[in-house]
């Protein structure tokens, strides 16, 4: 497999994903809800597809979802992560699902989000779970969604907003000021880059989610096993033994005041419609209906 060329900021990202695939299935409660939850919004949109794209798909977590609300919609997968999409073809080898699909067993590809392998105009719907916020230029991939999308056709999306991981970002803050946590968007500020990216009247919402965990190692065990972090200026070596203790005793701490070690996740989940292409010099306005003549 040739891998995609990428931004020297997010290889650490892929290479985290690799290491990690293997044992993702242990800590994706949290993908699988937010999935979930876009699918049942996707469930109320009236939209006639033919080919999709699963952008970030991962382990194939959503594939079944989204076939079962477009039957014999063509599902195309791209992840960053070649292990991740490895991870994808052996569950469905031992599950019984490569020979039932035979010759029609789900397109696959490893490329990087912002370098769509695929022909301008080809899609109908871009779906995107928990994707967008370990790319350190969401705008650039937002408008390589709007080139692959053909006119009318829909992208949802969900990213983590600001307030994701804050019991953890506390305790770093305390306990490991060297640490750069995971940068995050505003649900406002994506609406501005599909509006930017010729998407119409896009609509964004913002769920809260919270995670309860038996204990500090726990809760840690989770963090670490959701991804990486794409910025350069993140921590380059691992913490010391006695940073790592304050880190656990912080968040002893929390779970004493709170009752239960437990982390917040604010996600946004967004959907626009791709824009006709407006013409240069030329506006339409709406004139009110004058009556009585």
């Amino acid at each position: 497999m040739t891998l995609p060329r990428v931004d020297a900021s997010i290889t650490t990202v892929r290479r985290q994903f690799d290491q990690r695939a293997a044992r993702f299935g242990q800590h994706d409660a949290i993908v699988r809800e937010v999935g979930r939850r876009m699918l049942e919004r996707l469930g109320y949109m009236r939209h006639t597809v033919t080919t999709l794209l699963d952008l970030g798909c991962g382990a194939g977590a959503c594939r079944a979802g989204l076939l079962q609300q477009f039957p014999g919609a063509r599902w195309l997968g791209i992840d960053l992560s070649p292990g991740m999409l490895q991870a994808d073809v052996a569950g469905a080898g031992r599950s019984g699902l490569r020979r039932w699909l035979g010759p029609a067993l789900p397109w696959r590809a490893c490329a990087s989000a912002e370098r769509l392998p695929l022909a301008d105009a080809s899609l109908d719907l871009v779906f995107s779970n928990l994707m967008l916020h370990w790319h350190p230029a969401p705008h650039e991939v937002i408008a390589e969604i709007a080139r692959v999308l053909k006119t009318g056709g829909l992208v949802m999306f969900s990213s983590y907003g600001p307030d994701t991981l804050k019991e953890l970002r506390a305790a770093c803050q305390a306990s490991l000021p060297a640490v750069h946590p995971l940068p995050s968007v505003d649900m406002h500020d994506f609406g501005d880059m599909l509006v930017d990216a010729g998407f119409d009247a896009p609509v964004m919402e913002v769920e809260q989610l919270r995670l309860q965990f038996s204990g500090a190692a726990a809760l840690l065990r989770e963090a670490r096993a959701l991804g990486g972090n794409p910025r350069r200026d993140r921590a380059a070596g691992l913490p010391s033994g006695k940073q790592a203790r304050a880190l656990l005793q912080h968040l002893a701490t929390q779970a004493a005041v709170a009752g239960q070690p437990a982390l917040s996740f604010e996600v946004v989940i967004g959907h626009g419609w791709k824009a006709a292409p407006r013409q240069a010099g030329v506006a339409t306005i709406a004139l009110p209906t004058r009556h009585g003549r």
